[in-house]
């Protein structure tokens, strides 16, 4: 049948009033009681049958079924749970399967508040489904209870649907006023129409008694209260928040707050319901632009703070109270909906497409638009910052919980929060955008495939902080950031204990700390040692110490990465004396030539000296993961006043994947030494293993130096390039890299990211003092989180006595098949290598408890 043709609703009468229903009408019924929509549900249906359509009855909510089985009805029973995006995509496969010119009846669209807990996603779920089935030239009727609904919610339904119809009744009548008939009308359709069920009559109310009559119902019905000025969600927290105030009972109300705003992990849930008040609900609330959940970043940093509290209330004073936001993952959603992204976001979730469309997808979050209402909601936001810089930080559903820690894979965004409010706004948006896009990195999309979280939602969140900090002339900063461990992975020095814990302490912001940054190294700060350090005098501190640090330049608006020349002439004294150290070996050595030079560097051995504070910080990471029953990281800023006092503040918590090595390994013994590739001790980070290898993917460090700078980025898109090649391949693969790997700096080393290495087994990273390459192991960077996460092992040739044998003309007796395997990359081949060894008995092994690495020829 073609498009918008007339079809037969079972009410003849009813048909002549709106010139019929046609293909591709959506029909919304907006009742007091899902008795009314029966009774124009049950002529449609009998008359669906009779005409021989395929009728389908899509069965999802709680509520008496409309329909009972019978010949020429389908019904189609689909899970309505709190996952919207697998919920709408299960029914558009349905209505995909079914076809041009079907016949449907949907369950009460009111009932979706069950599962998603509020008006915008129902109102979101309707503008995705109805288009689609216009398309299709179907016919759907949805039933919609009146009084329950936001008037925005019903603003959306009414402007995607075809037909918006409101029933009215009382013990005698039944009324209907059509709201919307698109492109159609006539004289008497858009009046108030008498219906008599009992024999179909369907007329205009023509007449001053009749007219009156309708409008005693139309009082009656409740469509003039206030309640539907507001969203579901509103509605039982105001319920919710008055039942406190009286001294009510609100215990069940402070378990659904949980499941609906803070988190989907039991676990953490279990944490939460033991230690948030209703108080506590109120306020996460109160700072919450949109609705949805607050996601797993902002849930895991209130969860630090009231374990703190509650089992630390002597350290918790000293914690610097949060004044964050939240802006809810429903408006992730929202954003995609309103853009018309939602397509390309199903298209996007498809197995064939998964990563194929992501960057297409990026672009065009980055180019979507908030509504009006949004912007005045960051706009109230942006007035209580003042101008205080901010961050706006990922904080997606799966994002902080146990086993998902998604460390690095998402954006975070500083604005300076400067200027007019036009220009504050459209800096906030940039950053949301921003953030929103990061969700089709390749990275992030390559840790959910790895992880098998494909299919689950992934609903993007927003924690919103002022940057904590001070001023120091144009440039604003805390005094020191970092990232804590209540369990260090590594054993970076040999008298630690391991359990006590570690930091990663810098000046000025923490992403220093999560970054392999060039040239620069944060101090490893032991829990059970603060002050210890591997370095032997002042010169090798300096040479392995903070070379640049992260602030705001207000003067810019721009985050920077400076040297402490550019900023030491702002600092206080007393700052430098909390996190500069001199360089006394090399002035004496100045001296000593008759030159007077001050040299200083980073080191925060101010800060490590304070007793009072590193064992509160050792206290905060053991009292977090003696209630997380599991080890935890945490990012923390710490800031200083000149007479002493401090603040500590958590800008984040979450459960800290860690090696647990239960393989009992034997390296073999007496191989001969022009068998092995290399022989390496206390080198290494990873579980213990024996793998035969297929590849060894192989960069020449003199040639790789000498190639131009600018396409050094060449290489690493090619070792990418034979990664995804290899993937689902069941290959088993060795990278050898000169100086750093996954660095963001190409002159110390390959610029990879972590989804061009996913799919070897092992990383070596390899010293050169001929060309000037180093490795460093980033003790707790995210780059060495996700190398944890999924069981890479990573070994480093140092050019010193942990390197028993380094002999690289092995490789040469193997067929490099790099051109083969990468020939778009040809050019490199002389650079790179991809040596075949999966004809040969070629082993890595590594012992974790002898911490010995052996790359040998069996």
């Amino acid at each position: 049948m073609a498009a918008f043709d007339r079809v037969c609703s079972g009410i003849p009468q009813m048909d002549q009033v709106f010139d019929n229903i046609r293909l591709g009408d959506n029909v919304v019924w907006r009742v007091d009681n899902l008795d009314e929509f029966r009774l124009f549900v049950k002529p449609y249906v009998k008359q669906a049958i009779a005409d021989k359509r395929n009728l389908i009855y899509i069965r999802f909510a709680a509520h008496e079924p409309f329909l009972e089985p019978q010949e020429g009805l389908k019904i189609v029973n689909v899970e309505l749970n709190h996952r919207f995006e697998n919920f709408t995509v299960e029914i558009h496969e349905i209505i995909s399967r079914e076809g041009r010119d079907a016949f449907y009846v949907f369950d009460c669209l009111s009932e979706l508040q069950t599962a998603w807990a509020t008006d915008l996603m129902m109102g979101n779920f309707f503008r995705v489904t109805c288009p689609y089935l216009f398309i299709l030239d179907t016919v759907a009727f949805f039933p919609l209870i009146r009084g329950k609904h936001s008037f925005q919610a019903i603003a959306k339904i009414r402007d995607t649907t075809q037909l918006f119809l409101d029933v009215y009744s009382d013990d005698k009548n039944v009324y209907v006023r059509p709201d919307k008939v698109w492109n159609r009308y006539s004289e008497t359709m858009f009046l108030p129409q008498l219906y008599n069920p009992e024999n179909g009559d369907f007329k205009p109310i023509l007449d001053g008694v009749m007219a009156s009559h309708f409008y005693q119902v139309l009082g009656k019905s409740g469509s003039l209260t206030d309640s539907e000025n507001m969203d579901s969600w509103d509605r039982f927290f105001t319920l919710t928040k008055m039942m406190h105030q009286a001294g009510q009972d609100v215990t069940e109300n402070c378990s659904r707050m949980c499941n609906i705003m803070m988190t989907r992990d039991s676990r953490l849930r279990e944490m939460i319901k033991e230690l948030f008040t209703p108080d506590d609900y109120l306020d996460v609330k109160d700072r919450m632009i949109g609705t949805g959940m607050i996601g797993g970043k902002a849930c895991g940093m209130l969860l630090a703070r009231k374990i703190i509290e509650h089992r630390r209330p002597e350290i918790f004073k000293f914690l610097e109270p949060h004044d964050s936001f939240y802006i809810g993952s429903d408006v992730f959603y929202t954003f995609i909906v309103d853009n018309q992204f939602w397509d390309l976001r199903i298209r996007q979730r498809t197995k064939e497409e998964f990563f194929s469309v992501a960057e297409e997808f990026a672009e065009q979050l980055q180019r979507g638009k908030f509504s009006r209402g949004m912007e005045e909601e960051f706009q109230k936001l942006l007035e209580y910052y003042g101008q205080d810089p901010i961050i706006v930080r990922s904080s997606s559903i799966l994002e902080d919980g146990f086993g998902n820690a998604f460390a690095g894979k998402y954006e975070s965004v500083f604005c300076s929060n400067t200027g007019t409010m036009e220009q504050r706004v459209e800096e906030l948006e940039n950053a949301i955008r921003t953030v929103y896009a990061s969700t089709m990195s390749k990275s992030a999309l390559d840790y959910r495939s790895r992880r098998g979280l494909q299919e689950r939602d992934e609903q993007m969140a927003l924690l919103v902080q002022r940057v904590s900090g001070s001023y120091y002339g144009e440039f604003y900063m805390p005094c020191a950031a970092g990232v804590g461990y209540s369990y260090s992975p590594y054993k970076f020095m040999e008298s630690i204990n391991q359990a006590a814990g570690m930091l990663r302490l810098v000046m000025g912001l923490g992403t220093s700390a999560v970054d392999r940054t060039e040239g620069s190294y944060p101090r490893l700060v032991s829990m059970d040692n603060p002050t210890a350090t591997t370095a032997r005098n002042s010169i090798e501190r300096h040479q392995y110490s903070q070379r640049k640090l992260e602030l705001m330049n207000r003067a810019t608006r721009q985050l920077e990465r400076v040297t402490l020349d550019d900023v030491k002439q702002y600092m206080p004294f007393f700052l430098k004396r909390l996190l500069l150290e001199h360089d006394t070996d090399t002035e004496r050595m100045f001296r000593d030539r008759g030159e007077d030079r001050d040299i200083e560097f980073i080191s925060c051995r101010g800060i490590v000296r304070k007793e009072e504070l590193m064992a509160q910080m050792k206290e905060i990471l053991q009292a977090l993961q003696t209630e997380y029953q599991h080890p935890v990281d945490i990012e923390f800023t710490i800031n200083f006043s000149e007479n002493g006092d401090y603040v500590i503040n958590i800008l984040q918590c979450r459960p800290l994947q860690v090696y647990q090595d239960t393989e009992e390994m034997q390296i073999p013994k007496d191989v001969a030494e022009e068998k092995i590739l290399f022989d390496c001790n206390k080198s290494a980070m990873g579980l213990s293993r024996a793998e035969k290898l297929d590849y060894i993917v192989y960069v020449d460090p003199v040639k790789y130096y000498s190639m131009p700078y600018q396409d050094k980025n060449q290489v690493a898109r090619a070792i990418g390039r034979v990664n995804w090649l290899m993937r689902g391949q069941d290959k088993h693969m060795l990278l050898m890299v000169p100086g750093r790997v996954g660095t963001t700096s190409p002159e110390l080393g390959v610029p990879t990211t972590f989804s061009d290495i996913s799919e070897f087994d092992a990383v070596c990273e390899i010293a050169d003092s001929k060309v000037g390459y180093n490795p460093e192991l980033s003790y707790g960077s995210h780059f060495f989180q996700d190398l944890v996460e999924s069981g890479i092992l990573y070994n480093a040739i140092f050019e010193n006595e942990k390197t028993r044998v380094f002999n690289r003309d092995l490789l040469s007796a193997f067929e490099n098949r790099f051109a083969d395997e990468a020939s778009e990359y040809n050019s490199l081949k002389d650079i790179i290598a991809a040596y075949d060894v999966s004809a040969a008995d070629f082993y890595i092994y590594h012992d974790m408890k002898t911490e010995r690495t052996l790359c040998t020829l069996r």
